[in-house]
């Protein structure tokens, strides 16, 4: 039996559900392994069709959605036509109330989310698809290496064509800040603080806000084209832009913020969405 694999063959960039930490935005990469016997091309299964067809399969599965556990305590999941409807409460306080197109969605029968329970889901699925010489495909997740100070951070881009404009989606990403032509490790401290598991909204979305047993919500809410958008969460757990959240203005927003603290300096933010990708942005005295 012969082995082919596929280092780093898509990130999975998402937003998992969790009880204790809320919404929070993901990066996964993922590394495939097929085994099998040669075809009579000499080979176990074509590059360019793990490249098209098992990236593909990967990517409509969790990208760009948002992924929960339907058996997380206090959680209420209703469909309806082509609508999902969820709810979480911890000890009748409400922590999530979301609403989406079906397709925005992935559930998982779990508890919680797991990286070995998506392994094995993406495992059994992929197997399905295979040719008969291949007899096993095995799927590694894992989230890049990230040595420095890093964020997660969910969003929705309601003016995107793609799967962004879904309101729940997000990241795992560095942050590189430079003070005066200099890596500055304390600036980037500040940064994912700000960012820790935050929902970034964008002020023009904010539907309604309002109080519950003592907590204060944002609801945010948008019509995109994919369909009807919103979602409600602890004010503690957003942080809010004027603009839009694409990676080009987080970038320059955190340049704003930093700003502040820095107000004499020049200053470099290199901004990442997920692996490998970003924008950077400058305030140059």
């Amino acid at each position: 039996m012969s082995t082919l694999f596929v280092d780093q063959l898509t990130v999975i960039d998402f937003c998992y559900f969790d009880r204790h930490r809320g919404v929070i935005g993901e990066s996964w990469i993922v590394d495939v392994k097929l085994y099998g016997e040669l075809n009579d091309e000499g080979m176990v299964f074509d590059f360019g069709h793990v490249k098209k067809q098992i990236k593909q399969a990967i990517d409509s599965g969790i990208d760009h959605k948002l992924v929960v556990p339907t058996g997380a305590p206090g959680l209420s999941i209703i469909e309806k036509d082509e609508t999902i409807f969820i709810e979480h409460h911890n000890n009748d306080q409400l922590t999530l109330k979301y609403q989406s197109p079906r397709e925005a969605v992935y559930l998982i029968d779990a508890e919680d989310i797991q990286i070995n329970t998506v392994e094995r889901m993406l495992e059994e699925y992929l197997n399905t698809l295979m040719p008969s010489n291949v007899k096993r495909v095995e799927i590694k997740l894992r989230c890049e290496d990230i040595p420095t100070d890093f964020y997660h951070y969910a969003h929705g881009l309601k003016k995107h064509l793609g799967d962004c404009q879904r309101i729940a989606h997000g990241h795992r990403s560095k942050i590189e800040v430079n003070i005066n032509h200099k890596r500055h490790v304390v600036a980037e401290k500040l940064v994912s603080t700000w960012f820790h598991d935050i929902y970034i909204g964008t002020s023009e979305d904010i539907k309604n806000e309002f109080e519950q047993n003592g907590q204060a919500f944002y609801e945010f809410a948008y019509e995109a084209e994919q369909g009807y958008f919103s979602i409600s969460l602890n004010k503690n757990r957003c942080h809010i832009m004027f603009t839009d959240s694409t990676v080009e203005l987080i970038a320059q927003h955190l340049c704003d913020l930093l700003d502040e603290h820095y107000p004499n300096d020049d200053i470099l933010v290199k901004a990442f969405e997920g692996v490998q990708k970003g924008a950077i942005a400058q305030i140059i005295r």
